[in-house]
């Protein structure tokens, strides 16, 4: 492909901060910038952020990657934002946030009289069969409302509009209001099958319809950068803003999941396997939940574990923290993960289960709890180790077999995210899933370049989406090697018995935490 001399600005606003990506039209990344935000933990159930620190790191980021690449900003397009889902941001009608500090995604503050307002005339099964929102319900948007309207009447009354996270920032870049298909199916009250705002839960909830922005396509432009803010962020006024697009979306799209079956397993912090079809994957059992994909007319459904990334973290920060002082934070996952190929498959009988922060939708009980299990005098480190991520991989493991077993995959899976660099983590992966696993040139960008290509479609510098496909470089496959199987299939079997232990230990032990 040719470097063109025209840019698109991709942003990756997450959890811990926002990432600027700067590309070219063949798709290719010049640079990144990455500007962190805070957010308030002001109990386990309320996690807070203030939506204008996103905006600032949308402005602060662009304004560094112009500088680092020193590119000129007449040749800049057009911007898109993926954004992590399930925000909850109200405005009045002059458009001024009315809470300086929303809920984000993470947050569980809605209580059971608030989702007994919608599930006492509409049963949570249904909901769930009608949305695909198959997370916790407290974590849904449309919850969160009803907290809100509850908590705060007299505020909820000035409300006009109430948006998601890249749906604020793109109105304060463009002064206008809108979202795409993918962000509204987080709402909690979106049907996936007639891909609209469901009139029956909105009326269950008693909130208005035109309290929610108008949804659109992903790649649809929706104004252009408002003059001062062109000013602020070092770019022209004639750069288009697309409408992008929720992060596990844009996320698939990065990851080349544009066909049906297509299949990719994101390795962070919470890490979760995700596949594209033509139809939403619904089950009642292990509720995957589902996004409307930024493909129009297409869904990625998905199941997770919550601690994957977190879990490990905490192991190397409470059994390796000589390692830490030692290589610093950047290299220490490598140097853990070197330490735990001392130990053999299987970790000698240890299992570690990864559920420190809760369960999901696959567990027995939410209230699972992590442990290592089976450990004796004769374990060292490096088996504590290993069993770490043997134990999240086995958890994960259950999340591919739910999926696998709803459709047909294709026969390769790319992994994404910061895991997706560790090539014994991967050779693992393969081993526990049996599956072939390709490593390719876009690890830690899949959401940055899903959003980037929203904005190439939607200003008709591409086509199609086809040209994603091109840009993964596939630097590395790995096969399962069956000697590894065979170990690995008992253990699992030890871990999924090891799991449900846990799940009954956690109902009664949380009582006292």
């Amino acid at each position: 492909m040719f470097k063109s001399i025209e840019y698109i600005i991709a942003f990756d606003l997450g959890t811990g901060g926002c990432k600027a990506s700067l590309y070219d039209y063949s798709g290719y990344c010049l640079g990144s910038d990455f500007v962190p935000y805070q957010t308030k933990y002001i109990s386990a159930s309320y996690h807070e952020q203030n939506p204008d620190d996103w905006f600032n790191s949308i402005i602060s980021s662009s304004k560094s990657i112009l500088e680092k690449t020193a590119i000129d900003k007449n040749q800049v397009r057009g911007l898109g934002i993926s954004g992590f889902s399930l925000g909850m941001v109200p405005l009045d009608k002059s458009g001024n946030l009315i809470l300086n500090s929303v809920p984000i995604w993470s947050d569980l503050r809605p209580e059971k009289k608030h989702l007994d307002t919608v599930f006492l005339k509409i049963p949570e099964d249904k909901w769930y069969e009608m949305t695909g929102n198959g997370f916790p319900p407290s974590l849904y948007t449309i919850f969160k409302i009803l907290w809100f309207k509850d908590k705060y009447p007299e505020l909820f009354l000035k409300t006009d509009y109430i948006l998601g996270t890249k749906d604020y920032v793109n109105y304060r870049l463009t002064g206008n209001i809108s979202t795409d298909h993918s962000y509204a199916s987080g709402l909690g009250a979106y049907d996936l099958f007639s891909r609209k705002y469901s009139n029956d839960i909105l009326n269950a909830a008693s909130i208005k319809e035109s309290l929610l922005p108008d949804i659109g396509l992903s790649t649809d432009i929706i104004g252009k950068l408002k003059k001062d803010i062109a000013l602020l962020m070092g770019l022209t006024e004639d750069v288009v803003v697309v409408s992008g697009g929720v992060d596990n979306s844009c996320m698939a799209l990065g990851a080349r999941n544009i066909d049906s079956g297509s299949v990719y397993n994101s390795l962070g912090s919470s890490s979760w396997i995700a596949v594209s079809s033509e139809k939403p994957l619904i089950d009642l059992k292990y509720r995957p939940f589902v996004f409307a994909h930024v493909i129009d007319n297409m869904y990625t459904s998905a199941t997770s574990i919550f601690s994957a990334g977190s879990s490990f973290n905490w192991v190397v920060k409470e059994i390796c923290k000589d390692v830490l002082l030692e290589v610093g934070e950047e290299y220490v996952y490598r140097a853990c993960s070197k330490i735990a190929e001392n130990s053999p498959i299987g970790s000698r009988g240890l299992i570690f289960n990864p559920s420190l922060s809760g369960g999901n939708s696959l567990d027995k009980s939410q209230n699972i709890m992590g442990a290592f299990i089976g450990l004796t005098l004769n374990h060292t480190r490096e088996d504590m180790i290993r069993a770490s991520l043997e134990g999240i991989t086995f958890g994960l493991k259950i999340a591919f077999d739910v999926l696998a077993n709803m459709t047909k995959f294709k026969d390769e899976m790319i992994v994404v995210g910061g895991g997706a660099k560790d090539d014994f983590w991967i050779q693992m992966i393969s081993d526990i899933y049996g599956v072939k696993v390709l490593k390719t040139s876009i690890d830690q960008q899949s959401a940055a370049l899903g959003a980037a290509a929203l904005v190439a479609v939607g200003i008709n510098a591409w086509k199609d989406f086809s040209p994603i496909k091109e840009l993964h470089v596939i630097q590395k496959v790995y096969t399962p090697l069956e000697k590894n199987q065979k170990v690995y299939e008992n253990m699992f079997n030890l871990f999924k018995s090891a799991s449900s232990f846990m799940s009954m230990y956690g109902d009664e032990a949380r009582k006292f935490i």
